[in-house]
Order: C-alpha cells, then structure tokens, then sequence
C-alpha cells in the first residue's frame, strides 16, 4: 500500500499567541526554527498539520530568531513559503479544537509559552484528553512549560517521574532571560517531580518517555519531531 492510499495522520501544532518579553518593551513570541523544522519534518512525511494557538489568526514570531546567526535550512524555506506563512496567519483559536482529530500534538518553543500556554485552561485541557486517548504530546525548549500545570485526575503531575527536557538555566542564562522570564523551565520542571535531563548547552537532545516526548532546545527541534513520527508510525 502507497503513502498516498493510506489514512493521512493529522498533527496538531499549538503556538504562542503572546508578543511581550516581559517588562522589556522588547518583543517574543515562537522560534521560527522550533516551527519550521518541525513543520517540514511532518508534511515531507505527508502529514496534515493544523496550527492553532490561544488567539487563533496571526501568531507573533520573536524576531530574534529571524536573525542570521539563527538561520537554518529549514527556517530559509519557511523564508520562501508563502503558503505556510498564510497559515501562521490563520491559526485556528484552541479552545475551538476538538483533540479526537488528531493523532498528535507539538508544541514550538520560544519564550512566548512561558506567558500564555504553561496556565492555559484550554492548553490543559487539550492536553489531558490526549493523555485519556492514548496519543503522543511533544513539545520542544521553552514550549516544555505547556506540561507544568497538567495534572492527573489524582492531582498528580503529568511530569512526576517521567524523563523531560526543556531550556536548560544555563541556556537561559547565556541568553541572558534569567531575570526577565516568569521563571525559569528547569527549576519549575524539578519543582514538579520530573526526572529532568539534557545535553550540553545547545546539542540537539531530545527524550522519550511514554507517549512524553520533549527536546532541549532549537537544535532539538528535528529530532523531536521525528520521535514524535516514530511513535505514530509505532
């Protein structure tokens, strides 16, 4: 049987909606590398990708990440698509999402997620129905944030004894947020019970734990999404 004859798999990807980066007067938002590389890690695989977020239409992009020392080869094709730009433009309004259509779900970093997704009633919720359904959550650096506040129906955390990964501190410091981020992934991932891992600062890292799975970092981003296509392949 051909790619073409089978029942397309259908990706939810969730993005920020938030622009602020704290008291800066600076903007956030996604990192385009966190969306793009993933994105095309799904539609080369012939998935049907969906983008919502919590506003749903435009979804801000942190302009750092549009600067060259960030480009990839995968943000220089976003660079090129304006079909792709068309739907970041167009994202769908979460809570308008109905979780049984999709097979999975990703979430891009970005500091945006810090604000606006990791207390997200609707976020939460979405994500505890893909627990319930047995489906495989990623998520990828700051975008980690999205599970801290998810909990069983025991009240236990979703991340308590499961291996995750997410914008190390030391990152965090070398991008010099400490201080301006709300708080700071690792700690609050630790706080929570999870068996938090990673790699040296800025190596591609990324964890599978269950139907968990989490990458470190922008480099992290492909290989995230490529764990996440291995276990909907599984």
């Amino acid at each position: 049987m051909t790619q073409a004859t089978q029942t397309t798999k259908k990706v939810l990807m969730v993005l920020t909606s938030h622009d602020k980066l704290g008291d800066t007067g600076e903007k956030t938002g996604f990192w385009i590398e966190e969306f793009a590389a993933p994105y095309y890690v799904f539609a080369d695989a012939g998935y049907e990708v969906v983008l919502a977020s919590p506003l749903g239409g435009q979804t801000p992009i942190d302009p750092k990440s549009e600067l060259a020392d960030f480009q990839t080869e995968d943000t220089h094709r976003f660079d090129n698509d304006e079909q792709l730009k068309s739907l970041l433009a167009n994202t769908r309004v979460l809570s308008s999402i109905n979780p049984a259509e999709f097979d999975g779900v990703f979430y891009p970093g970005g500091h945006g997620p810090l604000w606006d997704l990791a207390d997200n009633a609707d976020s939460i919720s979405l994500i505890n129905q893909f627990v319930i359904q047995n489906k495989p959550i990623a998520a990828v650096c700051h975008a980690t944030a999205v599970l801290l506040n998810v909990k069983d129906q025991n009240g236990k955390h979703l991340v308590a004894d499961k291996a995750v990964t997410g914008f190390t501190n030391s990152e965090e410091d070398a991008v010099q947020l400490t201080d301006i981020v709300p708080f700071l992934l690792e700690d609050e991932l630790i706080a929570r019970g999870a068996d938090y891992q990673k790699a040296a600062d800025w190596h591609a890292f990324s964890v599978q734990d269950g139907l968990l799975i989490t990458g470190q970092n922008p480099a992290s981003s492909s290989l995230t999404a490529q764990k996440l296509i291995s276990q909907l392949n599984a």
